[in-house]
């Protein structure tokens, strides 16, 4: 199963300068939990912006160039390397980005993590279009701002119908 996991603005906005626009710790603790225990596919710039490797989650990186990546991160560098990855994956894969990487797989995506949060930051960088009308809203836990997290937001999962 291709998971898409990743928090936007109301913009659409999931970057800027290589980084996230906001600071909200429950969606880094969502992620967490969304991701622990499952590959983590991303692209080379996704990979940089993390703080280092993230613990109990395998590091895939998607890039056409040849990269420096500590042992433990498995390059791929090709899109028929990721084909015959994915093939080979019996479980949940989770796709943590860039826009690139979730534009390429948007056909073949089966389950939609996503973190709205309600307000709007400067971005460079925007998630793809997603066929909305393909998935079904399964889960949705509505959050208000408190001390730690500045902006209400919204828990969402989708799956693909059929």
């Amino acid at each position: 199963m291709l998971s898409y996991v990743w928090a936007q603005d109301e913009a659409g906005g999931i970057g800027f300068q290589g980084h996230l626009p906001w600071q909200l710790p429950a969606d880094l603790k969502h992620f967490k939990e969304k991701t622990m225990g499952r590959p983590m596919l991303m692209g080379r710039k996704t990979f940089e912006s993390l703080p280092g490797l993230l613990p109990g989650r395998q590091h895939v990186v998607l890039s056409h160039q040849q990269l420096d990546l500590p042992k433990e991160v498995l390059l791929l560098t090709s899109e028929e390397a990721l084909d015959s990855w994915l093939a080979e994956q019996t479980g949940e894969v989770c796709v943590i980005g860039g826009a690139s990487l979730f534009a390429m797989l948007a056909d073949r995506v089966d389950k939609l993590e996503v973190t709205r949060i309600k307000a709007t930051f400067p971005a460079d960088t925007y998630m793809p279009e997603i066929a909305w009308d393909d998935f079904e809203l399964v889960d949705q836990d509505c959050r208000q701002a408190d001390d730690r997290n500045k902006y209400d937001y919204d828990f969402e999962t989708w799956l693909r119908k059929g």
